[in-house]
């Protein structure tokens, strides 16, 4: 089995966009945690966590996005990351039958921001990573 990005949807509120994408992937929560919230781990599919303190209320600083807090932590569940500029990013893991993992994404921003095409290159440099580790 291979991971999978679905096609991704996109919403506008006024000013507000949100972005989902459901990923799955052939591998545990434990080895996926990790690209999600770990600053090595950020660096191979996203981009560079500056600074990232692992808990709730911790500070983030995620580049060519800005700087912010950790909104949401439920260690091998959920990170959420909201930051100046960048919007709300959020990632929920929940198992995939007995191996794998499925990643609900949400990015919630204002104005010019990610764009579908761009999280789904990520999204399938992550299944790449993930694959082949």
């Amino acid at each position: 089995m291979t991971g999978s990005v679905e096609q991704g949807t996109s919403v506008t509120h006024g000013n507000t966009h949100i972005l989902h994408f459901l990923v799955r992937l052939p591998v545990p929560v434990e080895r996926v945690w990790p690209a999600l919230a770990g600053t090595e781990g950020l660096a191979g599919w996203f981009t560079e966590a500056e600074v990232l303190e692992p808990r709730l209320d911790g500070k983030v600083a995620l580049r060519g996005l800005g700087s912010g807090r950790v909104t949401a932590w439920d260690v091998e569940r959920v990170a959420e990351y909201t930051v100046e500029g960048g919007g709300r990013i959020r990632f929920h893991l929940e198992r995939d039958g007995d191996t794998g993992t499925c990643l609900r994404f949400r990015h919630e921003f204002r104005g010019e921001g990610g764009s579908e095409a761009s999280w789904r290159a990520r999204f399938e440099r992550m299944v790449e990573i993930l694959d082949g580790a």
